[in-house]
Parts: structure tokens; sequence; C-alpha cells
């Protein structure tokens, strides 16, 4: 979003968020998987410096709240588009598809059973290394997955992009499962 877009030329008040948008507008980015995670950094960081509720204490209590109301949706977009899951999960969302939340519907049943045993072999991991082995795999599969879920959005194909998302869904969790036994 542009400085126009976000004060009123007249009086230079900022102006409540525009609901229409979605985050890749708010963001100033084309709508697609792919994107520079850098400059989705820096456009991110140049609107918190226009939004961020500090700049506003001196300012009305309406513009202060608008302030909060602009910050919290550029945050959200941020946090959204950062992540491959989310992204992936919020691009389906724009074409109408939904993932949900269990999504064990979405992959196939050897897929589930080798879920369930990369979950015991982390449940039964007894030293940090035994921990980072299975979070190693973890990662090294998302990578995989990410790339093959790039492709999908590139041919269009929304279906194979909702299966490859339900698949980082449970990897992700498993991620966060690795991360809590190393830092408890």
């Amino acid at each position: 979003m542009s400085r126009a877009e976000l004060f009123c030329p007249t009086c230079t008040s900022l102006q409540p968020p525009d609901e229409s948008k979605d985050f890749f507008q708010v963001l100033d980015c084309e709508k697609s998987f792919n994107v520079d995670t850098q400059e989705l950094q820096r456009k991110y960081r140049n609107l918190q410096r226009l939004l961020h509720p500090d700049f506003f204490s001196q300012k009305s209590e309406s513009e202060r709240n608008i302030s909060e109301k602009q910050s919290t949706v550029v945050n959200k977009a941020y946090k959204t588009l950062l992540s491959p899951l989310k992204r992936g999960v919020y691009l389906l969302s724009l074409n109408g598809i939904t993932l949900k939340e269990g999504a064990d519907d979405e992959v196939d049943t050897q897929f589930l059973f080798d879920i369930l045993e990369l979950n015991e072999q982390l449940n039964d991991a007894e030293t940090k290394d035994d921990i980072e082995e299975v979070g190693h795999f973890v990662q090294e599969q998302l990578v995989s997955l990410t790339k093959d879920l790039r492709k999908a959005f590139q041919q269009g194909d929304l279906q194979e992009a909702k299966i490859l998302l339900a698949k980082m869904k449970y990897f992700s969790n498993i991620q966060d499962q690795v991360k809590k036994k190393i830092i408890p």
C-alpha cells in the first residue's frame, strides 16, 4: 500500500484499513506462491514505519485506534505471507478452497502411517542427537514439499497444492514437537 492509500490527501489523517484488499495487496506483492521474502520484509518494515501505534501516541484516540487496526492487518499479512504453509493455505482460500483441520482425507493411508512412525521415533528419542535427526528429516521434507508446492501453484494445480499443504501441516506439527523437545 502506498502512503496515498493510507493517509487522507486533504487532512493527512490515517485512514481505516481497506477490508477489500487481500494480504498480497496490503503488502504490495504479486498474488503468487513465489514470494521474495527479503522484499516482503522490506515492504513490511516500511509500512510499520508509517503505521506503528507508537508513532501515533500524540494523535487523536480515533487515529490511534486506526493505527492499531492498520498495524494489525499488516502484521497478519506479513506472518501469513512469510510462511510457505500459511501462504499456501491462504492462496487456496482466495480460490475458494479450504484445508480442513485434520486433513486426513487429503493424504493417503501410507503417508499417515509414515507420520505415525515418525511421531513414535520422536517420542522414543532419548538424546538430543536423536531428536535433531528427526528434526533434520522433517526439515528436508518441508523443503521438498515447498518446492513441489511452488510447482503445483505455477501449474495452477490447486488440488495437488491442497494435498501437499495437508502433508506440510503434518510435518510442521512434528517440527513444532521437535522444537519443544529440544527446548522444553
